[in-house]
């Protein structure tokens, strides 16, 4: 964070959790149709497209602000990650796209509220993660191409063939 620039509302890089919850105005909740969850939503959504821009740190934040910063993210299309370790974290970890608990020093409720446990609580393992996660989503996605591309080919020589000789070419 360059120490120069401006911390005011507008500019503020760092937060603390409860002013933050306090801006935007919570969480509100509407229900939804019969046997749905209800669906969340920030309750000022001007004020948390204002701060969340700027944002670097969110400081002292409690599982309720978490939460919020979470909830407004998926609102606006982003794909989010949350680290956690504890219980209070749940809810968060459960919200966010990817939730990454710690296996050592975490609860319980928090490994299984996550979808990867950090066996080694280290934070570089976290770039591993998303490393192996973005090869093995690369290479499956080339392996689906590659069978498309040689079953359409194979149906379109099939059909062709077998326009032109008037016989079934797959015959026995």
């Amino acid at each position: 964070i360059d120490p120069n620039e401006p911390d005011d509302l507008d500019n503020g890089k760092v937060m603390e959790g409860p002013e933050f919850y306090r801006l935007i105005g919570g969480i509100t909740k509407k229900e939804g149709k019969k046997g749905e969850p209800p669906e969340e939503t920030i309750t000022n959504g001007a004020a948390f497209d204002k701060i969340y821009k700027n944002l670097s740190v969110l400081a002292r934040s409690r599982p309720d602000d978490k939460y919020a910063m979470v909830t407004g993210l998926r609102e606006r299309g982003h794909v989010v990650a949350v680290t956690g370790d504890g219980t209070n974290d749940a809810p968060a970890l459960s919200k966010a796209n990817v939730g990454f608990a710690m296996g050592l020093a975490g609860t319980e409720v928090a490994k299984q509220a996550a979808a990867i446990m950090l066996v080694d609580d280290n934070f570089n393992s976290i770039v591993n993660a998303v490393k192996w996660g973005r090869n093995i989503y690369d290479s499956i996605r080339k392996f689906l191409q590659f069978q498309l591309t040689v079953n359409v080919v194979a149906v379109i020589i099939t059909f062709i063939s077998a326009a032109v000789t008037q016989e079934s070419i797959l015959s026995s």
